[in-house]
């Protein structure tokens, strides 16, 4: 009997089917998050971009050797900046700007002006982050020249450019941007030597600041706020202000810096005014947070490039390091004093005491025991108190400008 193969009763199990899985999409939130991270990481790479392209062009700026290299410097960490505003109506390479521009400068043609050096300011800036001074030097000021005698002191820039030029035209330069480039190093090094010997103390950097860049400064920032005890009109400047807190384009704000005629002590008053304007766009600048962000730094570019020489080895992010600690009502501005005034060749000069201006500025920035006095001056007498020296034309203490916020000035 053949064998039957045993046959299984068990049930047979059937596979289930593997139902699709349904993804859940995600919430319109997450979508969303996912967007901005995405954003944020295109934005982070065009910021590195941004910022490397912010370095190159902002650090091709015009720099100068002008300080030399064995100038006296400031030995207790402390930076003694000067500050040069260049009444010249001519760009970097001497030719003339545009006509549209002359015209919102409203300082007459590019002939006018010379190369004169109508807006000097020593800024001191402690090594312990402490508050900064600032000496507005008047333009009239009868200083020694070194090679020219006794002058003004803001003709020490033009008066060497001059010589320069002439020596190279005489060597057979003919090449006018050659001779501009020549002439204007020329003056730089004598405007700072002369600042130098007549306030005793080192100039660790400098910034020359052209007229126009005033101007476009101004309108980078999206206007300068000012404040003015009363109205004022001026047909030369073409200043014409109500009383006031106001805000002030580029075209306004030159005019407001170049006043003189109409104030109670002329150019006394415009350095003032000096002095108010860069106080009000340092502050400006702090608030609008211009000194941290790329893109307002970016807006201010062109007109660094186009307005600004700043000296060799001190690049603008170290200027604009620096113009950070200027901010937030860390820097007090005053005019050093004069004592009377006469006529020298011909022309209205400021009669200053330079020991007593010397002791002025020395008191307030401090001097380094070893260091030594510039050849041929000797050292200024100590003061017996640190009491503000008063104005010799007025008799009364020489007023200051805080840079916290928007001064009021004549």
């Amino acid at each position: 009997m053949p064998q039957h193969q045993a046959v299984s009763h068990r049930p047979r199990r059937h596979r289930a089917r593997a139902r699709p899985v349904r993804r859940r999409r995600p919430s319109r939130r997450a979508r969303v998050l996912r967007t901005l991270l995405a954003l944020t990481g295109v934005l982070l790479l065009c910021g590195g971009a941004a910022a490397w392209y912010l370095y190159r062009e902002m650090d091709s700026i015009g720099s100068s050797s002008a300080l030399g290299s064995d100038a006296p410097k400031s030995k207790d960490g402390s930076t003694n900046i000067l500050l040069m505003g260049l009444d010249t109506r001519k760009d970097q390479n001497g030719e003339e700007l545009p006509a549209d521009v002359l015209k919102k400068l409203h300082a007459g043609s590019s002939d006018i002006g010379g190369y004169n050096a109508n807006t000097l300011i020593l800024l001191h800036v402690p090594a312990d982050g402490g508050k900064a001074k600032g000496f507005s030097i008047p333009r009239d000021d009868l200083v020694d020249i070194p090679g020219h005698g006794k002058d003004k002191i803001k003709k020490a820039y033009g008066l060497a450019k001059a010589d320069e030029e002439s020596k190279l035209r005489s060597q057979g330069v003919t090449d006018q941007r050659k001779l501009e480039h020549a002439g204007r190093e020329a003056g730089r090094q004598s405007q700072i030597r002369t600042v130098r010997e007549f306030l005793g103390v080192p100039v660790d950097h400098f910034a020359e600041l052209s007229l126009s860049g005033f101007y476009r400064l101004a309108d980078a920032l999206d206007g300068v706020e000012v404040c003015l005890n009363k109205p004022v009109k001026d047909r030369y400047s073409g200043a014409d202000f109500p009383a006031g807190r106001q805000k002030l384009d580029g075209q306004e704000a030159l005019a407001f810096v170049r006043q003189r005629h109409g104030l109670e002590r002329g150019d006394l008053d415009r350095t003032r005014r000096q002095q108010a304007f860069l106080a009000s766009a340092l502050h400006q600048a702090n608030s609008l947070g211009t000194l941290t962000n790329p893109a307002r730094l970016l807006d201010l570019k062109d007109v660094v490039k186009d307005n600004v020489v700043l000296d060799k080895g001190w690049g603008v992010f170290d200027f604009v390091r620096q113009a950070k600690n200027l901010t937030g009502g860390k820097v007090e501005f005053t005019t050093l004093p004069v004592e009377s005034f006469a006529k020298h060749n011909g022309e209205d000069v400021n009669i200053v005491d330079r020991d007593l201006i010397r002791r002025r500025v020395q008191e307030q920035v401090g001097r380094d025991k070893g260091e030594k006095q510039e050849k041929g001056h000797s050292k200024a007498p100590a003061s017996s108190d640190g009491t503000p020296e008063p104005d010799s034309d007025s008799g009364t203490p020489q007023q200051q400008i805080d840079g916290g916020g928007v001064p009021c000035v004549d």
